[in-house]
């Protein structure tokens, strides 16, 4: 399965979430591709800071020249991390895509960018089009703030994206794992990090973890 993790604004935690889906992934022993069109090429700078480091398993970030379908059949699962700098190489991207997977920070501007995401992907010129999943990634985690359950609320409001429960909550420890080249849950494996990155791998790989099961 070919997923894209995009969005059309900056910040919303793609390369993080990217990253930590390619490590689970691998974790899992899916023969997993990752690939960063991201002109900032934060996916690669983490990755080479976890070979440097010696952690396992290693995670070979491509660009790209990687993006042919030919060459994508035999990996089990391909991660693709899109950048809006290139638009052409984002189209091609999302063309390719089985699905888009996108991380909603919990504000307005975000939910409008998510709506104006899901109209692009609509517009290009593709059999069916790929399914579109869309998440809550940095809410807050106090209880008394409304901001993040209200964004949710409206992600599950817009048609054309299918709504995905489990949600990541700005937390250090995703700040900390990536600048250390780990994956949250290899950094804390009990934590409150982990638990909610697992739920939102078993929400979007279901297959994966039954199997594991």
């Amino acid at each position: 399965m070919i997923t894209v993790v995009g969005s059309l604004k900056g910040g919303s935690g793609k390369s993080t979430v990217t990253f930590n889906l390619a490590v689970w992934l691998a974790m899992a022993e899916a023969n997993v591709r990752v690939i960063d069109l991201d002109p900032q090429a934060t996916l690669r700078d983490v990755a080479e800071v976890r070979e440097e480091e010696g952690y396992n398993p290693g995670i070979k970030v491509m660009g790209k020249k990687a993006l042919d379908k030919s060459s994508l059949k035999d990996a089990d699962e391909v991660l693709i991390d899109i950048g809006t700098a290139d638009l052409e190489t984002m189209k091609k991207a999302l063309v390719l895509a089985d699905r888009v997977v996108v991380p909603v920070p919990p504000s307005q501007a975000d939910i409008w960018s998510t709506q104006r995401f899901i109209q692009f992907v609509g517009s290009l010129e593709t059999e069916s089009g790929p399914e579109m999943m869309g998440f809550i990634n940095r809410g807050d985690t106090h209880h008394a703030v409304r901001e993040t359950d209200e964004a949710a609320a409206a992600l599950v409001s817009l048609p054309g994206i299918k709504f995905v429960k489990p949600r990541l909550s700005q937390r250090t420890i995703f700040r900390r794992s990536f600048s250390e080249g780990m994956a949250v849950f290899e950094l804390n494996s009990r934590g409150k990090g982990a638990q909610e990155f697992n739920a939102l791998c078993a929400a979007l790989y279901p297959h994966i973890v039954s199997d594991k099961g």
